[in-house]
């Protein structure tokens, strides 16, 4: 499946094969993003290739200033509106949080807001940085026919931190590519739930389980490539939004599109497409004020990766299905595969707690004494986001709570017992959705692509 020609987000039904706007051997990740815009939109990439450099001169909100105010009616394709996204985004993170929390703007300038504006509408995204935008599409590879590994591939615009931000999208890249052999099951598990053929649900359900694992590994990167103290005493703000955010507790005004403030969360891995779909497909249900977060993080989604994971949870349940049969490796199919979930949520806790909890720790008992250039470098990080994710959740009560409940749920499946959907209060890490090749069992019918199977749940 390739990205929609037009550049809409809902495409028509000439082109139902490209409605979930995913690709075939990437997933959610926009194919070769482009470089480059129109030379019409030069002052936009003159400030966001300059973003690190500008912010540590505060120099990048005068430069801001003065840029011209230009429409976004010459960005036709999608890819165009990608790019232009990411550099308006990225320059509105480094405007507000330029001088950090002490001194914020109550203001974003017409000359970014009204085209961060419409560019916005124009591809359904919220007007701030989002993980469609760092991650999705913020990558080239330096040789394009070389792998994709973290020698081969660089961020297209970059915030302050030097290479562990760098690090930090990129391994968030690798997760979501580990994701997709996995995903490319998916359909043939909804298959064969339809047609009830335990075996053939059983083989894709352990193909998503090594998928998981795969995903688990590639985050163990991050530890490679990120320097906590960076992250958390100089990146971390950038990815703040202004809902949820004492340090922005009126919103952010932007000029020209609208008299009253705005809110917005910051970027969180949350807004990734990949968890919502697994979790659809194994009939995890989100409760509380985790499941009203979840549930608003996917409005920071392209509207057709938000589309795919609706259609995914109006077919029959999985696990119904695997407490009706009595197939010993469908059960442990499906078990290891809330297992592995319950692993990979786990070991985010642990990078949570290495680049969040602790550096908090450090910077409250440091924060008034000789330091290294470490230690003061975490010491000057917000305070008002010690206890918080940079989408404005509690981050480490919020994923706690994942591993717990999902762990009992797990159990109750095992017993073949309990409700049609496992309940928990989640947390969430990064990766995407995809699309697939049909199955070639003789006892199940043939859908050619994602669309087919997604969009026409049996009854």
């Amino acid at each position: 499946m390739r990205l929609a020609p037009d550049g809409n987000s809902r495409l028509t039904s000439s082109s139902r094969q490209d409605s979930y706007h995913v690709s075939e051997e990437l997933g959610f990740v926009l194919p070769d993003p482009l470089e480059e815009l129109p030379p019409y939109y030069q002052p936009w990439m003159d400030v966001a290739l300059r973003i690190p450099e500008l912010v540590n001169s505060h120099e990048l909100r005068s430069h801001v200033n003065k840029m011209p105010l230009l429409s976004s009616e010459f960005l036709q394709k999608h890819r165009e509106l990608r790019l232009a996204h990411l550099a308006l985004s990225m320059m509105t993170m480094a405007y507000v949080w330029q001088e950090g929390e002490n001194d914020t703007v109550e203001m974003l300038p017409c000359s970014l807001a009204v085209p961060f504006w419409e560019v916005s509408q124009r591809l359904g995204f919220p007007p701030i940085l989002t993980h469609a935008d760092g991650v999705l599409a913020n990558w080239k590879k330096k040789d394009p026919k070389g792998p994709f590994d973290m020698e081969n591939l660089e961020l297209l615009v970059s915030l302050p931190g030097g290479e562990s931000v760098r690090g930090f999208f990129l391994v968030t890249l690798l997760v979501e590519l580990a994701a997709v052999p996995g995903l490319r099951s998916i359909p043939t598990v909804i298959n064969g739930v339809k047609c009830g053929d335990a075996e053939i649900v059983a083989r894709a359900l352990e193909d998503i389980s090594q998928s998981i694992q795969d995903m688990t590994d590639a985050l163990k990167l991050m530890q490679v490539y990120v320097d906590p103290a960076v992250f958390y005493g100089k990146m971390r703000i950038y990815l703040s939004g202004w809902r949820d955010n004492p340090c922005m507790p009126n919103g952010l005004m932007y000029e020209g599109v609208q008299t009253e403030p705005m809110e917005y969360s910051g970027g969180s891995a949350a807004q990734s497409s990949l968890l919502h779909c697994f979790d659809e497909l194994l009939g995890v249900s989100h409760e509380g004020n985790s499941g009203s977060f979840l549930t608003r993080m996917r409005n920071y989604m392209p509207p057709a990766h938000k589309q795919l994971i609706q259609d995914i949870s109006l077919h029959p349940s999985l696990r119904s299905f695997v407490q009706q049969q009595t197939c010993d490796r469908l059960n442990r199919a499906f078990h290891h595969c809330v297992t592995k979930l319950v692993a990979m949520r786990s070991y985010h806790i642990n990078v949570v707690s290495r680049f969040i909890t602790v550096p908090a720790a450090q910077a409250r008992q440091l924060r008034n004494q000789s330091q290294s250039s470490e230690v003061e470098l975490v010491s000057k990080a917000p305070t008002a986001l010690e206890e918080r994710g940079t989408g404005g959740s509690g981050i480490m009560t919020f994923l706690k709570s994942c591993c717990f409940t999902m762990g009992l749920s797990c159990r109750s499946t095992m017993h073949n017992a309990g409700p049609r959907c496992i309940t928990y209060q989640s947390g969430y890490l990064s990766c995407p959705a995809f699309l697939l090749e049909p199955t070639s069992s003789p006892h199940m019918p043939l859908y050619t692509s994602w669309t087919d199977c997604v969009e026409n749940p049996v009854q």
